[in-house]
């Protein structure tokens, strides 16, 4: 949590509020209570007159319960971590950053400061995403959360009925608690089946419970608990279904709910939803670990430290993650896309180009080629090859004032203009 968060909290007002976020969990754990009672002492104990079906049913309800709970403990007292302070810009370059009177020198500002952080994510002017609130550099997929007054890494939602952000630190045991709750919620509807479906059996009404019909036993009472825990069970596993298998798709792309709304934008290839999806089962492993013993149990096994991700492009060996900052061609669109487009030699429909140009090549031969004016005292080498393209065959690329230093510039122009046999065009 942030500073002003706990200043807020000092305050009447403010502690109003701390206690209001916390009344969803303790609805949710009031249910919780309700249903073990209804569950072990109504439907079990005072209804059950099998002995081994009853130990039986105790058994497999109690470590359901127990998985249960377990993910939803760890799920709402795991913190949403805190970004170090190599990401925080110092005052000087704070006052410089807000005094600046042009949007492209705060640009060159955060994007100079940026240089030696592993940050691929961009917004959509190109420059490296800033947190006013909390005066840092944001990490790749980390967002700031009004509610917990922070920035969180890999920040998925806040979600009230945990009262804490989904986030890198949390993901594992919030698919969890989706995926033991919808187990416990089908298990008790499964298990107290028979007995709803003897509740409105016709029968004779003798003393506390039905005749020799086979009705239910317990006090009226305790058959309208058994009622209500079958109807509810139900309708949350109704509404827990839905939610489980979208977070499970999430998982499996490798993509946070923010992301699915937003996709985010790398340097080179702009907006792309698919840039952090691996394969499924890599995707699988970031979020729940290497072994699989742990991928059932509610401890922290996620890959990475929550502040830099592999991309797809990565995955494709185009460029190491060494290189994701300084490469022109580290992050991508999607790579499928990359690999049809590839094959296109469409022309990009706008290029401002100067005339053409006596290029020397390896062999001693001349070429021409069309080329915007570069200072004689720089070199600057492209390689078109590793540029995404648009849905036109056009390459993207995201300006990126401040990356380069001196008068160093980057020409975009056809694939097939002047290329030699590596694909590199150089620019005198």
């Amino acid at each position: 949590m942030g500073n002003d968060d706990h200043r807020r909290r000092k305050t009447p007002c403010g502690f109003c509020m701390a206690v209001f976020k916390w009344i969803p969990v303790v609805f949710i754990t009031a249910v919780i209570a309700w249903s073990y009672y209804a569950y072990v002492v109504e439907l079990c104990i005072r209804n059950s007159e099998n002995l081994v079906g009853m130990i039986l049913m105790l058994f497999f309800y109690h470590i359901a319960l127990i998985l249960f709970m377990w993910s939803y403990w760890r799920t709402i007292m795991t913190s949403v971590g805190r970004v170090p302070d190599q990401w925080r810009i110092p005052d000087e370059e704070l006052t410089r950053l807000f005094r600046a009177d042009n949007p492209e020198t705060q640009k060159r500002i955060l994007n100079s400061f940026a240089r030696s952080l592993p940050v691929t994510n961009r917004t959509m002017n190109g420059s490296v995403r800033f947190c006013e609130k909390c005066k840092i550099i944001k990490p790749d997929r980390a967002h700031h959360c009004s509610v917990c007054n922070s920035c969180v890494l890999k920040m998925d939602h806040h979600c009230p009925w945990v009262n804490n952000c989904v986030n890198f630190y949390n993901y594992k045991f919030f698919v969890l608690f989706l995926g033991y709750a919808l187990i416990y919620c089908l298990y008790v509807a499964v298990t107290t089946l028979h007995d709803f479906v003897q509740f409105w059996k016709v029968g004779a009404y003798e003393n506390n419970g039905y005749s020799e019909q086979g009705q239910l036993n317990g006090s009226v009472v305790g058959r309208f608990h058994i009622l209500f825990l079958f109807f509810i069970s139900i309708m949350f596993a109704i509404s827990l279904v839905s939610l489980f298998g979208y977070h499970i798709y999430l998982v499996l792309v490798n993509r946070t709910t923010l992301e699915s709304f937003r996709a985010p934008v790398f340097r080179v290839g702009g907006p792309d939803k698919n840039g952090f999806n691996l394969s499924r089962y890599a995707n699988f492993c970031e979020v729940f670990g290497d072994d699989w013993q742990y991928w059932p149990l509610p401890i922290f096994t996620s890959r990475g430290d929550g502040f830099s991700y592999p991309t797809s492009t990565d995955q494709s060996g185009e460029a190491p993650p060494a290189q994701r900052y300084a490469a022109m061609g580290d992050t991508t669109t999607n790579r499928s896309q990359n690999q049809a487009q590839s094959q296109r030699q469409a022309r990009p429909k706008s290029l401002n180009l100067q005339p053409a140009l006596e290029l020397p090549l390896a062999n001693g031969q001349s070429s021409s080629c069309n080329t915007a004016a570069v200072p004689s005292s720089e070199v600057v080498v492209v390689n078109f090859s590793t540029l995404p393209e648009d849905a036109n065959g056009d390459a993207v690329i995201i300006d990126m004032v401040g990356d380069h230093s001196g008068a160093a510039a980057v020409v975009a122009a056809p694939k097939d203009a002047c290329r030699q046999p590596n694909g590199d065009v150089p620019l005198n």
